[in-house]
């Protein structure tokens, strides 16, 4: 990827993007394409900038433009590290916040006016403190993928790299798990746990050894389901397939493996398989083919999340060359979310 960020000009930032992504890019918009990250890299040098682009960004931007790629929790770490004037995040609003969060100094660009998610919008800081005033003193354990404000609620936050880890660091009898429903019952098999709802709820001793959840999902694993698993087996016998535990509990209960986008990253690369089907967000898919050309990702896939789509390379120069839609947090907020964070950060 450094060597595309460095091309000396826009034919070298196209033959370069050709033989990294020409398989799964036509070549009518790969030059045009190449016009508009060369531009961005040029900027970016000039401003100070540092680009961090997750994996479910599209291919050309994907492996054009980022200093850095990788999940929630990775690029995390780097944002709060980061020593760059600028950061500007190709994800959606919830990354961009966290960026804000932990490293307040630096100026925080989204390359998008909204870029939201349904999981973000799925619970509010009002959700979260009725939460903890019907269940005092347990912890409350929230995913990355929500808001600063609810995150300023919140003991510690997880990614779905680390969430199973935290829950049982936290060693508690009874945890609060919120917003993602599927995540959080996938974490409560792997802890042993059973899991309730706060219409379903009880007190005293039927809460042991429980966690208490909340009916949030992402739009796009919802729709992944256990027959996208049986019908892709029976046209592929050998094929592996791989889900992301914000898959209902049933399809990571059939998938040959599940983790975080990272570690499926890594899984593809490790594997002695040469087929597979990534129950996830659909560019993911071409940007693991683009690793690994010497490995089949079936095309079954056809989701694309909405939200991760509103960000574009136009946006992104566009964002960069304008300093526009930067991320700015009520103080009060900012710090009472970074704690979670820290938190997370020191568990993980």
């Amino acid at each position: 990827m450094s060597t595309i960020q460095n091309a000396a000009s826009v034919a070298e930032t196209y033959e370069l993007l050709k033989n990294k992504i020409g398989n799964v890019v036509p070549d009518a918009e790969l030059y045009y394409k190449a016009e508009i990250a060369y531009e961005i890299n040029r900027i970016k040098k000039e401003k100070n900038a540092v680009i961090l682009g997750h994996n479910y960004m599209e291919p050309a931007l994907f492996h054009s433009i980022p200093d850095y790629v990788g999940d929630s929790l990775g690029l995390s770490r780097i944002a709060a590290k980061s020593t760059a004037d600028r950061i500007v995040f190709c994800g959606v609003r919830f990354m961009a916040e966290t960026a804000k969060i932990l490293n307040p100094q630096r100026m925080v660009l989204l390359p998008a006016k909204v870029a939201g998610c349904s999981l973000a919008a799925a619970i509010t800081a009002e959700d979260v403190r009725k939460l903890k005033k019907k269940y005092p003193g347990v912890p409350v354990v929230t995913y990355i993928n929500t808001y600063a404000d609810v995150k300023a609620e919140t003991d510690v936050c997880c990614t779905s790299s680390n969430a199973v880890d935290i829950v049982r660091k936290l060693e508690s009898d009874v945890v609060i798990c919120i917003p993602d429903e599927f995540l959080a019952k996938n974490v409560a098999k792997e802890t042993g746990k059973k899991v309730i709802l706060p219409s379903e709820a009880a007190d005293g001793n039927e809460l042991r050894e429980s966690m208490i959840i909340w009916d949030g999902k992402c739009e796009v694993h919802e729709k992944f389901t256990v027959s996208d698993i049986v019908n892709a087996r029976a046209q592929f016998p050998d094929v592996e397939v791989l889900a992301h535990p914000e898959c209902p509990p049933e399809v990571v209960e059939a998938s040959d493996y599940s983790g975080s986008t990272t570690a499926i990253v890594d899984y593809v690369k490790n594997s002695d398989s040469e087929q597979f089907l990534i129950l996830t967000e659909c560019s993911m898919s071409d940007n693991i083919a683009a690793e690994n050309p010497e490995k089949e990702m079936l095309g079954l896939c056809s989701i694309r999340c909405p939200h991760m789509n509103e960000i574009t390379l136009e946006d992104t120069l566009t964002c960069l060359r304008e300093d526009k839609y930067q991320i700015e947090l009520d103080e009060d907020i900012r710090i009472r979310a970074k704690k979670s964070l820290d938190r997370m950060l020191e568990m993980s």
